[in-house]
């Protein structure tokens, strides 16, 4: 098995064995992977490499929106920036405009922090929890 052949296979089983939580966290990681690329295609003015990475964080955040039970007024709410999110990068692709990746990138790191300390909050809880029985 080459080393390609073992790193992939790591990352499919890395996906097949997330808690909804960590696939979420995978998503928000992703997507700011995705916007740093696209940062940089844009300084090395590779606009289809730009375009590319940029559509895939789009297709990121249409996942995050499809996947929010609106039974939640703060799933509406996240919605509802995720859709600001959304029409932000299409700006950033028309204009080729870095600062709006970078205000995009900084929305996401947020979702992505917060989204963290919920998980150990979970973890915590959850050992706190097996721990006492």
């Amino acid at each position: 098995m080459t080393v390609q052949n073992a790193l992939n296979s790591y990352k499919q089983n890395s996906v097949t064995t997330a808690s909804p939580g960590e696939l979420t966290l995978m998503l928000y990681n992703g997507c700011l992977k995705f916007l740093a690329k696209a940062k940089k295609a844009i300084e090395e003015k590779n606009f289809e490499e730009k375009n590319k990475n940029i559509q895939k964080a789009q297709a990121i955040i249409n996942e995050l929106m499809v996947t929010l039970n609106m039974d939640y007024e703060i799933a509406k709410q996240m919605y509802s920036l995720y859709e600001y999110m959304n029409y932000r990068l299409i700006q950033a692709n028309i204009k080729n405009d870095i600062a709006i990746l970078d205000e995009v990138s900084g929305f996401v790191t947020e979702f992505r922090d917060t989204w963290k300390q919920v998980i150990q909050i979970n973890r915590q809880q959850q050992y706190g929890n097996n721990q006492q029985l």
